[in-house]
């Protein structure tokens, strides 16, 4: 008995396969990059993170924030991660925009 008989799979599964994987894409979840968002209810106080050393020498950390997800405002923790040459980190920010407060995503600007 074949390998491919062993395995059940055939090549129209694996044509099949292929066909449907061809077009994804796999990247992290990544809350620090997204849109800008307008709402009608203040953001709370920032929480205090405590974050300690550096998992690895060179990190930085990039500070928590409030999103705002399903009608509510989501805590998003902080996180360590590598810093990016040539660029510095802008936080996220709630701006408030007559009775509307706006969500500016934190983002990598160039030094």
């Amino acid at each position: 008995m074949n390998t491919r008989h062993k395995l059940g799979i055939g090549i129209p599964l694996t044509a099949i396969l292929v066909f449907m994987l061809n077009g994804c894409v796999v990247a992290p979840a990544d809350p620090y990059y997204s849109g800008s968002q307008v709402v009608m209810v203040p953001p709370p106080p920032p929480r205090v993170e405590v974050y300690g050393a550096p998992p690895i020498a060179g990190y930085i950390w990039i500070s928590g924030y409030w999103d705002w997800s399903n009608g509510q405002h989501i805590w998003r923790p902080g996180q360590w991660v590598a810093p990016r040459h040539g660029h510095r980190w802008t936080p996220h920010r709630w701006t408030q925009e007559g009775s509307q407060w706006r969500l500016h995503p934190g983002n990598w600007e160039r030094d």
